[in-house]
């Protein structure tokens, strides 16, 4: 059978080239009993290509068993799945066959399979390699002959990294991967399905078809569709009964398509994959990150502004010199350009220096400015500290140290240390 004869028996419309391409894969596995892989948007149709593979296999005749993983809780998707014995758990009244045991020489498809607990993994590894299962509260092992094909759309390599899902399972499931194209990047297959919505449903409800506008069918090219086709068949079935009017403009069509803060307005369409849509969130981290280091920068330049005010009147404390010490003497970075609306433009050029410019009258009309340089060595700021204290307490040494903020002891080594010559 080809690839038309199976879009017709099927339902599939379109013709995409990654559309065609999943069903080609899907025709050809068919025959063997590899695991099957199938991975793409919520939304993209990934249900139809597991009963083409059962439907074109030697176990047709068998059974095949859809299981929706996301949709069992956790604690009894171990009993679903492989079964449990009498009393194995405080609602086992009768022993239960699980899906592997009744689909045992048929298909059994597992949806969402990137939900599956950790527990659970394990087991369908075993089942995967060897046919073998226990099931719950037995210790019993029975054999089945299972044809797998799983679906996600879930990054299953994101999921390892994160340790959420088993590497070996994944290898183990993806022996034929088959991806699936989302539907913007379908191109007119979006028309396609489109009107053939609107004809069912003007079937189904007994009404005219409804038909978009040139416009609105470029709107419909353009716009990024984040719930894939299932999204299409709401908006399409939506217009057919909610509006009079058979022709549908672009102005109308806008009012059925939602949008939140920009994410999903309708872009130019281009057949090639769109970059990773994580992008945008992570580049307004950054902006924000970067925002937020440009107020600390401010910040910092407003403290240093006033530690070096400080200084200059030798009103600097212990704690300022420790920090002055550690951004000039240890980091060394070099600020510039920091103004204050009461103050002269302050230039910061090297580590342990500064140069401040006061304004002259002549700057207004020669714009000239004349250069002060005075060290910033904290030493030398300490040193002129300690003495002016002596000078102004007449070298009473526990009134200087009071007036310092220190220990007299501490005072004492210190003019030891600089050599100070108390009067």
């Amino acid at each position: 059978m080809d690839i038309q004869q199976v879009k017709r028996r099927f339902g599939i419309i379109g013709n995409s080239p990654g559309l065609l391409r999943g069903i080609d894969i899907a025709l050809q596995v068919a025959a063997t009993d590899l695991s099957v892989l199938i991975t793409g948007e919520s939304g993209t149709g990934k249900e139809i290509f597991p009963q083409i593979i059962h439907q074109h296999s030697h176990r047709k005749h068998s059974k095949y068993i859809a299981v929706n993983c996301g949709a069992i809780p956790e604690g009894t998707i171990d009993s679903e799945l492989f079964g449990h014995e009498k009393g194995a758990f405080t609602s086992a009244h009768e022993s239960r066959k699980g899906y592997f045991e009744e689909a045992d020489g048929g298909t059994i498809f597992l949806d969402e399979v990137g939900e599956l607990p950790t527990s659970s993994q394990v087991r369908l590894l075993r089942v995967l390699e060897t046919g073998e299962f226990i099931r719950v509260g037995s210790s019993k092992v029975l054999k089945t002959s299972v044809r797998v094909v799983a679906a996600t759309n879930v990054k299953l390599e994101q999921a390892i990294r994160q340790g959420r899902f088993r590497e070996d399972l994944f290898y183990r499931l993806s022996t034929v991967p088959i991806s699936l194209p989302p539907l913007r990047e379908r191109g007119h297959d979006i028309l396609l399905l489109f009107r053939k919505f609107a004809l069912d449903f003007a079937d189904k409800y007994k009404m005219p078809s409804i038909e978009p506008s040139p416009e609105a069918r470029d709107l419909l090219l353009a716009y990024k569709w984040p719930g894939n086709v299932r999204q299409l068949k709401n908006i399409a079935e939506q217009i057919s009964v909610i509006e009079p009017e058979r022709e549908i403009s672009a102005a109308k069509l806008r009012q059925y398509i939602p949008f939140q803060q920009g994410e999903n307005l309708p872009a130019i369409y281009h057949p090639q994959p769109a970059n990773d849509p994580s992008f945008a969130s992570e580049r307004e981290i950054l902006y924000k990150i970067l925002f937020d280091m440009k107020q600390d920068v401010n910040d910092l330049k407003k403290l240093v502004f006033e530690l070096l005010n400080n200084a200059d009147r030798g009103q600097v404390s212990q704690e300022h010199a420790h920090l002055i010490r550690k951004i000039y003497a240890e980091e060394g970075p070099t600020l510039t350009d920091v103004r204050s609306s009461t103050q002269g433009d302050l230039n910061i050029t090297k580590p342990g220096a500064f140069v401040a410019r006061k304004p002259e009258p002549q700057d207004i009309v020669e714009d000239t400015e004349e250069i002060f340089e005075e060290s910033l060595s904290l030493e030398d700021m300490e040193k002129e500290a300690i003495t002016k204290a002596l000078e102004k307490h007449v070298g009473k040494r526990k009134a200087a140290a009071d007036e310092l903020g220190i220990s007299e002891r501490t005072l004492y080594r210190k003019i030891k240390e600089y050599n100070i010559r108390a009067n």
